[in-house]
């Protein structure tokens, strides 16, 4: 009874696994049967490679709005990347427990806050403050709806969850290893680098994978401060309009249009293909770090 029970664990287990699979393959395959009709149309290159979206003359240029959620994405782990590491690096190896308990709860209560809020805020603050403080320094004009105003508000976003999984990867280090380093004679600063830091690096590289994913398909909060002009983005101060904004802007709205509905799909596509090719490089990358440290 005992080995039938593990033999249908084990076939459950590895149904559920291919299921979740099988979901993955239908999405992929969905999207591409709703964009189907622009493919037909104009080459997968054309769509990629140009710029000019022009709905009423059937033009429908994705570079745009590609560099403009490259742009807002890269930007904002950027801005959160450093600032969580050594948050985490501070809970994890300085701070007293009344900190933590402190830190802990706030951070839980970020995460949940919804992007609609974030958004708000980044209208109220973020905006006004590129356009009449920062902006005038750089550029000559600024709406202050921008790409570093995305980047900005998206990485105040992600900080909760880079901290959060950087606080329990940290604790997974052995305390053997800081004692060992400490004891040869380093400071506290070059354990927390050289080893601590170190032999988390695969876990690092882990979660700004999810948090690049989860910063990529954003919507509302980057729809809110971006500008949503379709022109490319020559500067931080420049008005952008990532992919995701695009679908959510106008799906459900003109697709009495020729190829407009399937144009919006595509835009979906090119998203689930770019984190599909993102995810599997990272996990490539990953697998030889870990080997590296094996060695």
């Amino acid at each position: 009874m005992r080995l039938l029970k593990d033999r249908i664990a084990r076939r459950l287990m590895q149904t559920l696994t291919c299921f979740s699979l099988l979901i993955i393959a239908l999405m992929g395959v969905g999207l591409y049967y709703k964009s189907s009709g622009i493919i037909r149309v104009s080459s997968v290159w054309e769509l990629l490679s140009t710029s000019e979206w022009s709905p009423l003359a059937g033009k429908f240029g994705f570079l745009t709005f590609i560099l403009s959620s490259v742009y807002v994405t890269v930007l904002a782990v950027a801005l959160a990347l450093p600032v969580s590491l050594l948050t985490a690096l501070y809970l994890t190896e300085r701070a007293k427990s009344w900190v933590k308990k402190l830190v802990f709860p706030v951070l839980d209560i970020l995460a949940g806050i919804p992007s609609v809020v974030y958004g708000v805020w980044g209208i109220l603050v973020i905006v006004p403050l590129i356009a009449d403080v920062l902006g005038p320094r750089f550029v000559d004009y600024t709406s202050g709806y921008s790409v570093l105003a995305g980047g900005v508000v998206l990485s105040v976003m992600i900080m909760p969850l880079l901290v959060s999984l950087f606080v329990e990867i940290f604790s997974t280090v052995p305390r053997d290893f800081r004692e060992a380093s400490l004891s040869l004679g380093a400071t506290g600063w070059q354990t927390s680098r050289r080893v601590v830091v170190r032999k988390a690096t695969p876990g690092i590289i882990a979660a700004v994978v999810l948090a690049i994913s989860k910063a990529f398909g954003e919507t509302l909060a980057v729809l809110m401060v971006c500008g949503n002009m379709v022109q490319p983005p020559h500067s931080l101060f420049d008005s952008c309009y990532p992919l995701p904004a695009l679908i959510a802007n106008n799906y459900g709205e003109m697709l009495s249009l020729p190829m407009y509905e399937s144009a919006l799909m595509f835009a979906a596509l090119v998203m689930f293909v770019i984190i599909l090719i993102f995810n599997a490089l990272s996990r490539i990358i990953l697998q030889r770090v870990e080997k590296s440290f094996k060695l």
